[in-house]
């Protein structure tokens, strides 16, 4: 699959904005080093999200698509001069936004891959030594860890103050191509997270969004796999299907001839398939990490939360309150008893 990117200057204005991720202990505020994705993950929630849509009119006339939404990875619009304008608006900044789950952390990036090539890596890189410099924690999210690890030196002296994580929804390599056309492959990104681990970085992995063609058998497989980095923390989500991105996620698993997983997740239509599979994997997830000993966070979306009712849709609420186990950004580590999971009951 040859790989068309239109690329520019991103003339937005923000630097730092505060995260509504703080709902799932991720981080209290943001930094995107580049509006658009190379990647262009078929589920990819971002180009649906209000920051991407009130700014259509700019993405358009600088990157020449139709539609930033449906034309999702074929447009990256970076932010060469972010790393400075961060550092003057630290500098001048006098109070600092920090919720009991968010800890005042600042994601990198969280709505595009900070790593996805050299000049986002060249952006992503000096916004981290800027916020270790000025002592803010500071969670790296990327689908591209092996690039991420030119600058490992950077990581290294944040010390404390960073963490790395990537997403592992499935070990199956096809399906996963399937729909991240463009990310590393699975086993890639573990690796690279390894060695992280290995000099000394924190760590942490997301198991999302888990397949729902996915059996206990996959699932275990899959943490077995990322136990061996020693994470952190791992959070858990299952798909969304009510997903404006769900009909991209199903004809990009069609069309790649991926004919199990195009039919599981057209099982998931109606409101009961998608909560049943939504329970069951979560569930598993918690068992098998136990088995593992590995720290598992569940972030269940708030329109699956909506979509259950009774006993699981206060079970889904009750996640959506807890604290992650991890321990960063001075986050104490829970001691939150283990929450027994409902029965199922088709309405």
């Amino acid at each position: 699959m040859v790989e068309r990117v239109t690329t520019a200057s991103d003339p937005t204005d923000a630097v730092l904005s505060e995260s509504a991720l703080s709902v799932h202990g991720v981080c209290d505020y943001v930094v995107n080093v580049a509006t658009g994705c190379r990647h262009g993950c078929a589920f990819c929630y971002v180009p649906s999200t209000p920051p991407v849509r009130a700014r259509k009119d700019m993405i358009c006339a600088e990157s020449g698509v139709e539609s930033p939404r449906s034309d999702w990875g074929s447009y990256v619009l970076y932010r060469d001069d972010l790393p400075e304008r961060l550092d003057a608006h630290l500098d001048r900044k006098r109070t600092w936004h920090e919720t009991e789950r968010g800890r005042g952390i600042v994601g990198v990036s969280f709505s595009t891959d900070p790593y996805m090539d050299d000049r986002a890596a060249g952006i992503a890189t000096d916004v981290i030594r800027v916020l270790a410099d000025h002592e803010k924690y500071v969670r790296v999210l990327t689908r591209n860890p092996t690039r991420a690890l030119r600058d490992l030196e950077t990581f290294v002296d944040a010390g404390e103050y960073v963490t790395v994580g990537t997403s592992i929804p499935s070990l199956n390599a096809e399906a996963v191509r399937a729909l991240e056309p463009h990310a590393p492959a699975p086993a890639s990104r573990l690796d690279a997270l390894r060695s992280f681990a290995e000099a000394g970085v924190q760590v942490y992995a997301l198991a999302s969004p888990t397949y729902p063609d996915q059996d206990r058998a996959a699932l275990r497989r899959l943490l077995e796999r990322i136990a061996t980095v020693d994470p952190a923390v791992v959070f858990h989500e299952p798909f969304n299907v009510r997903s404006a991105r769900m009909s991209a996620t199903r004809s990009h698993a069609r069309d790649c001839g991926d004919r199990d997983l195009a039919d599981a997740f057209d099982r998931l239509s109606g409101t009961d398939a998608w909560i049943e599979y939504a329970l069951e994997h979560s569930r598993q997830v918690l068992e098998l990490g136990a088995d593992l000993s590995l720290p598992i966070h569940l972030c269940p979306h708030w329109q699956l939360t909506r979509a259950a009712d009774g006993a699981v849709r206060k079970w889904f609420e009750a996640w959506r309150e807890r604290q992650p186990p991890e321990s960063f950004a001075g986050r104490p580590l829970s001691d939150d008893a283990p929450l027994s999971t409902p029965d199922f009951e088709r309405r």
